[in-house]
């Protein structure tokens, strides 16, 4: 007999939360990459674009955990909508470059909190390799802030 909790459920949903602010904080990092301007246009057209390309390369992975865990994912932007923690910017015009950065690094601060809950179902129940996989995103996330906060001069 296994001293497992059944803590599968727990764990797609965190997965599935997790995924929905990684499609969020892509589609905000990949409108900024888009909308920035200003001096330091170059700099920062090229940073949005690595880390927006970084984000989505974790999307597929974070939705095979899910279904690996016998669970389904995410089914549409709705669906994303319902679940996400990081909020949408307006319609509006962008904001500037250094707002940018800022919401950037706040919404990641938020991706990695929500990492920290994966990482505690995950570990409630044993699920070792979606733990192992949530550290590398975890220090993914970290750099991101890093770079961000860095830029800012922080």
């Amino acid at each position: 007999m296994s001293d497992k909790k059944d803590n599968a459920p727990a764990v797609a949903d965190a997965l599935n939360a997790l995924l929905a602010d990684s499609f969020a904080l892509y589609l905000k990092t990949k409108n900024f990459h888009w909308h920035v301007q200003g001096p330091r246009f170059r700099e920062l057209h090229l940073l949005f674009d690595e880390q927006a390309a970084q984000i989505f390369a974790t999307t597929d992975l974070i939705a095979e955990r899910v279904r690996k865990n016998g669970a389904a994912t995410l089914r549409s932007i709705g669906d994303i909508g319902r679940r996400q923690s990081i909020r949408d910017d307006e319609d509006s015009a962008a904001p500037d470059a250094e707002a940018m950065i800022r919401t950037l690094a706040a919404d990641n601060r938020i991706l990695l909190a929500q990492l920290k809950e994966v990482k505690a179902a995950a570990d409630a129940d044993g699920d070792i390799a979606t733990s192992g996989l949530v550290d590398g995103w975890a220090d993914e996330t970290q750099q991101r802030i890093w770079f961000l906060e860095a830029t800012l001069g922080y």
